[in-house]
């Protein structure tokens, strides 16, 4: 952040701009660095490194062409399963990256959140991480949202467990649980659901990430991997975005009346 931005992007993120509507909240599930670094026979921790120059780059184009939301899949629950001395080189690296780039937000009116089991992080991460959380928490511009010892599984089911408490204390009613309710006792209650997922490496799996929110979000696939992920990565995957029509259950013809095309109105309801 901070360097001079080349003309050619200049244009290329105004050309984006006027194509279509910019999804309001990307996620991205940051694939391949591992096997970056075996490709290019490099240990492990040169692939994580490199990737972290590229979340750096991502996060600023993002808050260059507008998007107001960036949720990034840092490090699952799973990912304590890797080896002991991988799983400390990301934590040394996370850590490092809270400290260096705090600025860099701040100076850039980026708002960092995080999402995921906190408290299972190393207790020098946390408390950078609460840091950077804290003096740029009224930033406007764009929230980065990093999710960190995540899952799924983990959030839905800590938010079963919270409305169950509820009923039993009798603060709500069985009867009143509905969408809105447990949304709103996910972690990532006040975020919008992505509107754009982009997954790297090419793998066609979800990887426990944000199964309740992705309900109607659009998919994009790439076979690069998280360290050669550029700028025109993200700008292809904005136009594929742009160029699909999001029905959420209803018929095309229904989304063109929506949008002053024609009118609909008599046409029969059609489940797709």
């Amino acid at each position: 952040m901070g360097k001079k931005q080349p003309n050619s992007d200049k244009l290329l993120q105004e050309e984006l701009k006027k194509s279509g509507e910019m999804p309001a909240h990307i996620a991205i599930i940051m694939d391949g660095n591992g096997r970056w670094a075996k490709r290019k026979g490099l240990p492990r921790a040169a692939g994580h490194k490199r990737g972290v120059d590229t979340v750096r780059d991502i996060v600023e184009a993002c808050a260059e062409i507008g998007v107001k939301y960036l949720t990034l899949y840092t490090f699952s629950t799973e990912n304590w399963n890797r080896p002991k001395d991988e799983v400390s080189t990301l934590m040394r690296l996370l850590l490092s990256s809270l400290k260096a780039r705090l600025r860099e937000l701040d100076k850039n009116d980026i708002k960092l959140t995080s999402v995921g089991d906190l408290s299972s992080l190393p207790v020098g991460v946390q408390k950078q991480l609460n840091t950077d959380i804290e003096k740029t928490k009224n930033n406007k511009r764009m929230t980065l949202n990093l999710a960190l010892s995540y899952s799924g599984r983990w959030e839905l089911i800590k938010a079963v467990k919270s409305i169950s408490e509820q009923v039993a204390e009798g603060k709500l009613r069985t009867e009143d649980i509905d969408e809105k309710i447990i949304s709103d006792n996910l972690t990532t209650r006040d975020l919008p659901d992505p509107d754009l997922l982009i997954r790297t490496s090419g793998e066609f799996r979800v990887s426990n990430f944000l199964l309740w929110q992705i309900a109607y979000t659009e998919f994009v696939i790439l076979d690069v991997l998280w360290p050669d992920f550029k700028r025109e990565h993200l700008y292809n995957s904005i136009k594929e975005f742009q160029n699909r029509e999001r029905r959420f259950g209803k018929v095309s013809e229904q989304i063109q009346n929506s949008k002053g095309v024609k009118d609909v109105q008599n046409l029969p309801t059609e489940i797709i």
